[in-house]
């Protein structure tokens, strides 16, 4: 395997990430209609214009979190957290990359089958990166090229348990905070995603064990 594969894989990543938020971004302002803080992220892909865009932009997520999770794979080696991380990082870009084929149902509407399939998917892919993320957490802190990702990371994995657990309380009920709470989620769990994937590109593979550039 060519050592530069998961610097480019990271650069992907990382390209990935900024195109995602920047879609989201303009899905609210194309969608008015939609709220920031009330609407799920999914209901921008539900029935109505652009919806096209949020099925999008759920592929991407899907790409973006395959390409840092081969890149991670590769740098943290095939055993224990430094497997298993990747592999559920990998479930949630696969369950993200699903979602866009079954439109979910918006708060205070009725819900259908493909709503039902969107939610079980949705359900899957957060319990799978919150794992992915803490597992490679792991890795990482026991991994001395990472050390400066340390406190970051862990302030990201936490934030994002934090913001699930409000988000459960809430719910998506109309007029709730539910779509704050899902948007502080995703929001933890792509920083975390794009923080590593930054540090990827810095390590430099021909320094010995692939220490960051300075």
């Amino acid at each position: 395997m060519d050592s530069a594969t998961p610097r480019r894989w990271a650069e992907a990543a990382i390209l990935g990430v900024i195109l995602y938020v920047a879609i989201d971004v303009a899905l609210a302002f194309l969608r008015p209609k939609l709220s920031v803080l009330h609407s799920a992220e999914s209901d921008y892909g539900s029935e109505g214009p652009y919806a096209w865009l949020m099925d999008a932009n759920f592929v991407l997520r899907c790409l973006l979190s395959l390409a840092l999770a081969g890149a991670l794979s590769l740098e943290l080696g095939g055993r224990g957290a430094g497997r298993s991380g990747p592999v559920l990082i990998g479930v949630w870009a696969l369950a993200s990359g699903l979602l866009a084929a079954f439109p979910d149902d918006p708060a205070g509407t009725k819900l259908d089958g493909a709503g039902r399939v969107h939610l079980a998917l949705a359900g899957i892919a957060f319990v799978a990166v919150v794992a992915g993320t803490f597992a490679s957490g792991r890795a990482i802190r026991a991994d001395p090229r990472f050390a400066p990702l340390r406190r970051p990371l862990l302030a990201f994995a936490w934030g994002a348990v934090v913001a699930i657990a409000l988000l459960g309380h809430a719910h998506l009920r109309p007029h709730s905070l539910g779509g704050l709470y899902e948007k502080l989620f995703l929001g933890c769990e792509l920083a975390w995603l794009l923080t590593v994937a930054v540090w990827l590109t810095r390590l430099d593979p021909a320094r010995p064990g692939g220490r960051a550039r300075r």
